[in-house]
């Protein structure tokens, strides 16, 4: 079972602590579709929290669309459609292995169900078209309050499709549907719930991608000596909350976190140069690595110990860009 951490002494309720390191969970597939939550039990076991507040928690998931309960067996991450099949099924891309089972299985299952030949072709025929449609335009969409992680979606998802992506934010997304005949909405599962609440309706298919998860980077904030600075640099203002409420959900005051944001048409100079200043170790995303690079640089001189910058190159995980290549025929 994944080692949960609560901070008791902590500002930040031990539920919502525990909502946003579930929610990453999820969100970066470690949790994937299909999979089973710890039981109430089992976490206030291995966290200390009463089992009314662990029910709340997953309650706030459920609500999210996140996560779905199964009477009498317990609560398991959603999955969209046969989205669970389609992951496994990746490793057909070597030459359609299983295709023609698969296509004779549905076809049995069609006629099983009192459909004709010509009927199952129709069927077959107008979902074919019905994707190539909606392949035509992709949107990704993300909260006005986090549009910058949208903008990180859309443009790793511009270079890894060679495509052009429309970035469309949330609450602009019913609109948005109704001047368009048809398209894919892509999103990170963090705003699934709320996506699919206004695209399906409208007939309108939504595709979750899931999230970096960061192994390696939380196995490096571990080793950081007691009193560490820890700097965080994104084009989102939603991952540096996520990430500052999980990192002292770990560490507690043991580290101290900076953040800064960076976007389009500002740059929190004056933040960055005191991290680079006092930070062990900085995590920033690709768009925002020549920045804290040339910020490093002009202060070299008055640095002793300059920080060790990672960057991480890719938001959303290969699996994720490959299924959603086979999604829109672009493979």
């Amino acid at each position: 079972m994944v080692d949960f951490q609560i901070k008791a002494d902590s500002d930040i309720s031990a539920s919502n602590q525990l909502f946003n390191q579930i929610r990453f969970m999820i969100a970066s597939g470690k949790f994937p579709p299909g999979h089973r939550l710890p039981s109430t039990r089992q976490l206030a076991m291995q966290t200390g929290l009463h089992r009314n507040t662990i029910s709340k928690v997953y309650r706030q998931l459920e609500k999210t669309g996140l996560v779905e309960a199964q009477a009498g067996s317990g609560i398991y991450v959603r999955a969209k459609g046969n989205e669970g099949e389609a992951k496994q099924k990746l490793p057909i891309f070597d030459k359609y292995r299983n295709a023609s089972n698969i296509v004779k299985s549905s076809l049995d299952e069609l006629l099983s169900q009192g459909r004709s030949l010509n009927e199952a072709r129709e069927i077959f025929l107008s979902e074919i078209d019905w994707r190539l449609r909606c392949s035509a335009r992709v949107l990704v969409t993300a909260p006005s309050n986090d549009i910058g992680i949208g903008k990180l979606m859309t443009k790793e998802l511009e270079q890894a499709l060679n495509i052009s992506v429309q970035l469309v934010p949330l609450e602009e997304l019913d609109k948005i549907i109704d001047q368009i005949s048809s398209g894919t909405i892509v999103t990170s599962r963090y705003f699934i719930g709320q996506a699919e609440e206004i695209a399906t309706p409208k007939s309108v298919r939504v595709i979750p991608i899931d999230i970096y998860d960061y192994t390696q980077e939380f196995q490096l904030l571990n080793t950081l000596p007691k009193g560490s600075y820890c700097g965080l640099v994104s084009l989102s203002s939603g991952f540096l909350r996520a990430a500052e409420v999980i990192i002292y959900s770990y560490r507690g005051n043991d580290v101290i976190v900076m953040t800064s944001q960076y976007t389009e048409t500002y740059i929190e100079t004056y933040k960055i140069n005191a991290m680079v200043r006092v930070a062990k170790i900085i995590v920033c995303d690709r768009f925002s690595f020549d920045i804290v690079k040339d910020v490093l640089e002009k202060n070299r001189e008055d640095i002793i110990r300059p920080p060790k910058i990672i960057c991480i190159e890719n938001y959303i995980v290969i699996d994720s860009i490959n299924l959603l290549k086979r999604e829109l025929g672009l493979v």
